[in-house]
């Protein structure tokens, strides 16, 4: 839970004190909503394909492709934006800590409720 925690604060924390307009700032918040909703719902699917249940190739294809063109996304966004180097790392690694936050939280949760 920290790392989901720490990856988003710090990303929402970064957008609130940056120095851009509004429309910027919201395009950044709702890539990482995106990005956030698609690793979570993922963790399904691919816990399904390893336990051999039936999952579909379209269905398991659609949230591979949400989460990859979430990082693509903001990685085209950090590329055109106007900001300091060091600020654009710093989205592109507090995103990417939020998303393995997700998974991990999610994993773990998936197990709790497999265990009981």
């Amino acid at each position: 839970m920290d790392f989901i925690g720490a990856g988003m604060i710090g990303f929402i924390v970064g957008l609130a004190r940056a120095e851009m307009q509004l429309i910027e700032k919201g395009n950044y918040f709702t890539i990482l909503l995106y990005g956030m909703f698609a690793v979570v719902s993922q963790q399904q699917p691919v816990r399904d394909r390893l336990e051999n249940s039936k999952v579909t190739d379209i269905y398991y294809g659609t949230y591979w492709f949400a989460t990859l063109s979430s990082i693509v996304l903001l990685a085209i966004g950090l590329f055109n934006a106007t900001i300091l180097p060091s600020e654009k790392g710093f989205y592109a690694f507090a995103f990417l800590l939020a998303l393995f936050g997700a998974i991990s939280v999610q994993k773990n949760t998936l197990d709790y409720m497999i265990q009981d």
